[in-house]
């Protein structure tokens, strides 16, 4: 299968896309003034290594039949799934700063009929895994080679079916689903083991006749060793255990469960950016500019437009 955008192969080149990734995720949610933040720029590097290094895909052919499929059950943090499509090239950047406005593509939830490049319309928690599977046992029965990649939130698994979809993946062997649990710790009500207990996570995946890894999600070097080999995952479905920090970049967002389901406003949005600015340039070497301030945040969405 042909790719027409530009794939990324070294980590720091994807680590830099990380963090375009997560300055596109504050502006967007600025703009929108609703939606998520801690989820998304935590998730920001599994998305980024996917995307940009993993998945077969084509942005120019987003139907193409023999493309992976990935599906985000988690569909509220789709701010990052949409910030990494349009650095792929899905659609323009600009289209961005549409995000929960009237009549946009760009919903609270991903929508399959309004955006290529959706493979499922997500919203009801604990659903995507069911997707998932049905997908990975056609392509089974079909022999085709395509891998159905799934991130669910540790949160959501408070979902029964959920838990139906994971007896039902390992009772067909369906060992082409990659899936990929976000585990930040943190759900809309406070942290997840003081909401509903789910460690050991790990644990109860073997238990279900899963295979199991547990990563750093943070770590580009770990999930692209990880997602690499996880194409050649056999007998089981793959369960990767991404351990990740909520709000990842942004220091008063970081590891707070306050900021799961609130946008920043304009003061802390100017803040976050320059969080990830200096840490932009501290990865990028690039002392001159790690002390200059960044021009005002609507100075930068204007520049985004073009």
């Amino acid at each position: 299968m042909s790719n027409k955008f530009k794939r990324l192969t070294s980590i720091r080149d994807l680590k830099l896309m990380a963090d375009v990734i997560r300055e596109d995720i504050i502006i967007s949610l600025r703009e929108a003034k609703s939606g998520h933040s801690a989820g998304p720029l935590g998730m920001a590097d599994i998305l980024t290594a996917l995307y940009f290094n993993i998945l077969k895909h084509n942005p120019k052919k987003p139907n193409d039949k023999n493309r992976d499929r990935f599906i985000l059950s988690n569909g509220h943090t789709c701010p990052v799934l949409y910030a990494t499509m349009a650095n792929a090239g899905y659609f323009k950047k600009s289209e961005l700063l549409t995000l929960r406005k009237l009549g946009s593509r760009l919903q609270g939830h991903p929508h399959r009929a309004a955006l290529p490049g959706i493979e499922t319309t997500s919203g009801p928690l604990g659903c995507g895994l069911s997707q998932a599977a049905g997908m990975a046992l056609v392509f089974k029965r079909e022999k085709t080679k395509q891998k159905v990649f799934s991130i669910v939130s540790d949160g959501e698994q408070n979902e029964g079916n959920h838990w139906e979809a994971v007896l039902f993946a390992a009772k067909e062997k369906l060992s082409n689903i990659i899936a990929i649990t976000d585990r930040n710790y943190i759900q809309i009500d406070g942290n997840t083991e003081d909401v509903m207990p789910l460690d050991s996570l790990k644990k109860k995946y073997l238990a279900f006749n899963w295979n199991v890894i547990e990563i750093n999600g943070n770590n580009m070097q770990q999930l692209i060793s990880t997602l690499k080999k996880a194409r050649n995952n056999k007998d089981k479905p793959l369960m990767i255990i991404a351990k990740t920090l909520p709000g990842k970049g942004v220091s008063f967002m970081e590891g707070d469960y306050r900021w799961h389901g609130k946008p920043p406003n304009k003061d802390e949005a100017q803040a976050a950016l320059n969080d990830l600015h200096k840490k932009e340039c501290l990865e990028r070497g690039d002392w001159y500019h790690l002390h200059q301030k960044l021009k005002p945040i609507h100075k930068k969405i204007k520049r985004s437009k073009k």
